[in-house]
């Protein structure tokens, strides 16, 4: 199977790392991976600031570069949420309304291909430790996975899983939330920090490094020593 890859921009520039732990996994499960890379951004910061003209422009030329009816599979899955709820709308009965479909329909989360589309629960890998997981905003409600990335951990070999209390409470980073209301969303940190704490892990999972970068700049500013990793990268560790 041949799928094309969307690597959001935040990724791309801060966490490349990530981006090639889940080529790594997607080809030990048979797919061969295509990247344009004339890609840069679904337009979901212009979205979120209000600026939907702008977004639109980048909307459409995020439609025109997987104009190939392939699987679209992303590490984000805020970028993912974007794409399948918001796009239909800026796009409705416009000159790219089959094209925006196409790529709705497409479009995967990375846990979520894994789970749903691949049929794979195991990678062979391992990773010893103890860890928690934290469900983003988008990946929860906006695309709905819940079970796929618990059930891709589950499988990792010496790692142990606890969940922690409230992990579907929003982590406080939302994009440019966290710029305008930085007060909140400091706040918002420190108490998923300390449900964080009370499992006494030594990880701290996502899909999104969003959410993990917003936390781990609180875990490093206050001298906790948790470390972040994306599910990508916890697949592709151990062999």
């Amino acid at each position: 199977m041949i799928v094309d890859i969307f690597i959001p921009c935040f990724i791309d520039q801060l966490y490349p790392a990530t981006a090639f732990s889940m080529i790594k996994v997607l080809e030990k499960a048979g797919c061969s991976v295509h990247y344009n890379r004339e890609q840069t951004c679904c337009g979901q910061p212009a979205f979120n600031a209000g600026y939907w003209d702008e977004c639109k422009a980048v909307g459409e030329k995020f439609i025109r570069e997987f104009q190939n009816d392939r699987y679209i599979v992303s590490p984000t899955a805020s970028c993912v949420g974007m794409v399948k709820n918001y796009y239909p709308e800026m796009f409705h009965n416009s000159v790219l309304h089959n094209e925006c479909r196409q790529v709705q329909k497409n479009i995967y989360e990375f846990s979520d291909f894994m789970v749903n589309v691949l049929k794979v629960s195991d990678v062979g890998a391992s990773l010893n430790g103890t860890a928690t997981y934290h469900d983003s905003c988008a990946g929860l409600r906006e695309v709905g996975i819940k079970k796929e990335p618990r059930t891709l951990l589950a499988n990792v070999k010496g790692l142990e899983i606890i969940e922690m209390n409230e992990t579907d409470a929003c982590c406080g980073f939302g994009g440019t939330f966290s710029v305008k209301f930085e007060p909140i969303a400091v706040g918002m940190a420190e108490q998923k920090t300390n449900n964080v704490l009370a499992t006494k892990a030594e990880y701290l999972i996502s899909t999104d490094l969003s959410c993990l970068l917003h936390l781990d700049g609180y875990f490093k500013k206050n001298d906790h020593k948790v470390k972040v990793m994306h599910i990508a990268d916890v697949l592709a560790s151990g062999w």
